[in-house]
């Protein structure tokens, strides 16, 4: 890739070029993030990239599933699972098994939404997205302010507080029996409180896919005489039957089986509840955020995917507080602060009856109790940032994080390579080992260093050099595979360079970025399902998100990437893959965009058409098999009809192209979650006329 090498001289030039005339004053800077500080903070001063998806942008989308938000977003990919799961790519490939846990932080209102060290990789379904007020993501690590799991990137959903999402009601019918309601009260815009109650029953595409999910946020808000206070809500609930892979090379073309569901008998049931307050104090010498927090979640479901499809029964309960105190002034302002979290997991896996396959499957993955553990977690973590204007267009930012990490690990069944009632397995061993109880502790230490400087009242150029790190899950430590005794793992590191510019007009928004990131001590899963670990890959690419307003009534938005990740390390893993340095990490699409185009004459009528498209991507290790990559069209209209009525039509896949949302090679076979054919949706809103 040597074009990669000229980029800071092109990055250079396109910061020239972008400087405005000193003419365009600063409207155009409103735009706001919260993620990097804590704070509302105008994107022109982020030393870092960051991507803004705002109200008016998730209204006009109206998204099923986080994948069609997110194709809105440069460097990041949701790969679509069956029904509501989802695989997450931000700055890397689509990372699966054990090592996929926990690399990206998924944040409500900048609280995390699940512990430390018990992730979820489908856990964005866990928030309210379909009603949050906006998105944010940042790619890479994050700065000191998070901690464990800022690895690939950041995702804060913030959700809509009173008086900040007008009221209303929706009801959306479509396709495969889809169904959808949506309601936001009170009525009255002057309330202190606000609920937002999202209710969707999908009957899906394939055979035995569908689900119902419920979704519940509400929010109170009261000021107080040492400042403001306010108290939030979430509930989610997720009852689906899932659909499992269809095999066999380019399956999901043929019409007679890309509909069909191998797997009848898979499902998942999620349940989580979270309740957390913000408080915050501002004072002549120092301001203060606290937010407590106490979470919940269960969930069961069918590992259709894995040979002997064992039920796997997970849950926690968790709370903590998030501490930040900030002073200073606008020339040297610091923030310091402190995170304590203590959690309660458990892990239960059960294989009902035996394993179909090859005697060395039959024999190695037995029926019975595979786990049963419980893990006591708790962490502290104490940070410091100091933001130092130089002088009006330069910032110099440097921050550094101390976390600490604890488990105390409870194995409540045998301990060892064997069944559940102690005899061992033929083959050198059943897969699955329980180590005996044990504690394990993880400290990590993560710098970050930065740099801003505002090209006149519009641009802004900035470099960064940050490390985040990701402690490992419980369930790499204590749900072991066979050959191992005890789960020997470090931290995750990744130590991340970016330089980028930006321009920030009323009718033209451009961000352009260079990244390149080394990762060590990471977690593979190989072909055959196992792990590989003391992986080492780099990352690095060149991304670009443009928003035009081209005439008064056009306007176009476009989101690309191009990126390398590759294997940095050479083994052969224990059951023959080889993991070679050089080669790219699978499902690792090399080329990602979007581009959307509206036509929006006036305030009661707007259309957009969409493409989005995914490039070739390898599906194993050594490079063998691949996945061609596909390019959609997904088309809505909407309009306004009365002071009160709103319709929206969605036309998503308007050429009815038969795609993979995920594609992969394992246990000898391809594999592929098809993609949703054309499908039609409409929806019509109530608005009170007095919000209006």
């Amino acid at each position: 890739m040597p074009f990669l090498f000229r980029l800071p001289a092109v990055l250079a030039v396109t910061a020239c070029i972008a400087m405005p005339p000193a003419a365009l004053a600063a409207e155009s800077i409103e735009e706001l993030v919260v993620t990097s500080q804590r704070r509302e903070q105008p994107r022109l001063l982020h030393a870092g990239n960051v991507e803004r998806l705002d109200a008016e942008l998730l209204e006009a989308v109206k998204h099923h599933h986080m994948h069609e938000l997110l194709t809105r977003v440069s460097g990041a990919w949701l790969s679509r699972g069956s029904g509501q799961e989802h695989l997450t790519a931000i700055r890397s490939p689509v990372l699966t098994g054990a090592g996929s846990c926990g690399a990206f932080l998924f944040l409500e209102d900048g609280i995390p939404i699940r512990p430390a060290g018990f992730c979820n990789v489908n856990s964005l379904f866990e928030i309210n997205t379909e009603q949050a007020h906006s998105v944010e993501v940042i790619r890479g690590p994050g700065n000191a302010l998070y901690g464990s799991n800022a690895l690939h990137g950041t995702v804060n959903v913030l959700m809509p507080g009173p008086g900040a999402r007008g009221p209303g009601a929706a009801l959306e019918v479509g396709e495969n029996d889809f169904y959808r309601a949506r309601v936001e009260v009170p009525f009255d815009p002057d309330s202190n409180w606000l609920a937002a109650l999202v209710y969707a029953d999908d009957g899906g595409f394939r055979d035995d896919s569908g689900y119902t999910q419920g979704k519940l946020h509400a929010k109170g808000a009261w000021e107080l005489d040492s400042g403001s206070f306010t108290l939030g809500l979430t509930a989610t609930d997720l009852d689906q039957e899932t659909a499992g892979f269809i095999l066999g090379e380019d399956a999901y073309r043929d019409p007679d089986v890309n509909r069909s569901n191998p797997n009848p008998e898979a499902f998942r049931k999620a349940s989580a509840e979270r309740v957390y307050g913000i408080w915050t104090s501002a004072h002549d010498r120092f301001d203060l955020d606290l937010r407590p927090y106490l979470r919940h979640s269960d969930m069961e479901f069918l590992q259709h995917f894995l040979p002997g499809q064992p039920l796997e029964e997970n849950g926690h309960v968790s709370g903590g507080v998030l501490a930040t105190l900030a002073f200073g002034d606008e020339q040297l302002r610091t923030t310091v602060g402190m995170d304590v979290e203590y959690a309660d997991i458990f892990l239960e896996e059960t294989q009902d009856g035996p394993t179909q396959g090859s005697p060395f499957l039959m024999e190695t993955r037995p029926e019975g109790k595979h786990y049963d553990y419980d893990v006591a977690a708790s962490s502290i973590a104490a940070y410091v940032q100091t933001d130092w204007a130089v002088n009006d267009e330069l910032v110099i930012a440097a921050g550094l994080r101390l976390d600490y990490l604890n488990y105390d690990y409870n194995n409540r069944m045998l301990d060892g390579n064997t069944r559940d009632d102690g005899t061992p397995c033929g083959f050198g061993g059943c897969l699955y080992t329980r180590p005996a109880d044990r504690s394990d502790s993880f400290t990590n230490l993560a710098p970050k260093l930065a740099l801003n400087h505002t090209l006149g009242d519009t641009g802004s150029f900035y470099i960064s050099l940050s490390r985040g790190f990701r402690a490992p899950q419980a369930t790499e430590l204590y749900r072991l595979q066979s050959g191992q005794q005890v789960a020997d793992l470090d931290s995750e590191r990744v130590d991340a360079f970016d330089i980028g510019v930006r321009e920030i007009r009323d009718d033209l928004s451009v961000d352009l970025a260079l990244f390149h990131m080394r990762k060590r001590d990471s977690v593979y899963r190989d072909a055959d399902g196992f792990n590989v670990t003391g992986a080492r890959s780099k990352h690095r690419g060149i991304e670009l998100a443009l928003d035009w307003q081209f005439a008064e009534a056009w306007s176009v938005a476009l989101n690309a990437t191009y990126a390398r990740h590759q294997y940095d390390f050479d083994v052969v893993a224990s059951r023959g893959e080889t993991f070679e340095s050089g080669r790219d990490v699978d499902t690792a699409p090399r080329w990602l965009g979007s581009l959307e185009l509206q036509y929006a004459p006036n305030d009661r009528f707007d259309v957009a058409l969409q493409w989005a498209s995914i490039g070739k991507y390898y599906l194993d290790a050594e490079n063998r098999f691949d996945y061609p990559g596909h390019t959609i069209a997904n088309l809505r209209a909407g309009a306004r009809v009365s002071a009160t009525i709103d319709v929206v039509l969605r036309l998503n896949n308007v050429t009815d192209r038969d795609i993979a949302d995920r594609a992969d090679y394992a246990f000898g076979n391809y594999r592929y979650f098809p993609g949703r054919g054309r499908e039609l949706f409409a929806e019509i809103r109530y608005t009170p006329s007095e919000s209006l």
